[in-house]
């Protein structure tokens, strides 16, 4: 049993390295951009070789990914390029340097969300770490504000130059991953992004560091991170949406949540829920029925 798992913990870092390398890997061919227009090479001869260098950096992670890791290495080198893209924007003076902002912030959460379930908690490690399938309204609501972004830049330009916004959007996406990371680091193993059913041995209620502050710190950091995307990007129509959608996804999930915690801990739960609040904004969690 014991050698099973000592497997299986250095099978864990091989595919976090793997993702490093590929994350690191799709980030550096962008940079390569700058470089090609100072040696010369201008316009269609630049974005030619820049797709030519993604694609190399691709197959590249695929071949080198040991152990059949390439669906890991692809998705991390996918979001490395897409880190990349979002620096070589926010670098430019362009009227898309606000989104270069957001596409930075949303290749790294969702990247640095496999990384430390790697490091964290390795026996909960999988794909679906990196939260890029995390749902289909999900992915609607980020498409939906992509379209928003690019509709109103092109009928209300100025409404995407408001700086100063964008910058205070950009606080709100920092702070609030930083914490969720923070809760994440903090819970340890007793961190999972499914909500569990079944309390497992090594399952233990957390209330130091962050959690100290308040009871779902992971929740309030990302109820932060999502509406200060829309912020970043001065979506008025997406910030109303996100804010609204988020408030209800989390109630409803904080009360899911904390039904199991109760089963789980019993009055010391209880006893800590009345000590903290949820964090979160009009919700007060799972409330017992007398």
């Amino acid at each position: 049993m014991a050698g099973e798992q000592l497997r299986a913990g250095r099978l864990r870092w091989a595919e976090a390295r793997t993702s490093l390398a590929a994350f690191l890997l799709g980030g550096s061919v962008v940079a390569a951009v700058p470089l090609l227009l100072r040696a010369g090479f201008q316009g269609r001869a630049a974005l030619a070789l820049h797709v030519a260098g993604a694609n190399a950096t691709l197959l590249l992670a695929w071949g080198r990914a040991p152990g059949g890791m390439y669906q890991i290495a692809i998705r991390a080198c996918f979001l490395g390029f897409a880190f990349g893209c979002g620096l070589l924007l926010s670098f430019r003076q362009s009227s898309w340097k606000h989104f270069g902002w957001y596409m930075c912030s949303l290749s790294l959460f969702h990247y640095s969300e496999y990384l430390i379930t790697a490091v964290n908690n390795p026996r909960s490690l999988s794909l679906d770490s990196f939260l890029l399938n995390h749902s289909f309204e999900y992915n609607m609501a980020a498409l939906s504000s992509w379209i928003e972004f690019t509709v109103e830049k092109f009928i209300f330009p100025e409404m995407k130059q408001v700086t100063w916004l964008s910058s205070a959007g950009l606080l709100m996406v920092v702070l609030g991953d930083c914490l969720r990371k923070a809760a994440m680091l903090t819970a340890g193993s007793n961190f999972n992004h499914i909500v569990q059913n079944e309390k497992s041995e090594s399952h233990r209620l957390v209330t130091r560091g962050v959690y100290g502050w308040c009871r779902h710190p992971s929740y309030v950091g990302w109820f932060s991170w999502s509406i200060g995307t829309q912020v970043l990007l001065c979506n008025p129509v997406c910030l109303v949406g996100y804010t609204v959608v988020s408030w209800r996804f989390f109630r409803d999930r904080v009360e899911e949540e904390e039904r199991s915690l109760i089963h789980f801990f019993g009055e010391e739960y209880l006893a800590y829920k009345e000590k903290v609040h949820s964090g979160l904004p009009f919700i007060r969690g799972f409330r017992m029925e007398l």
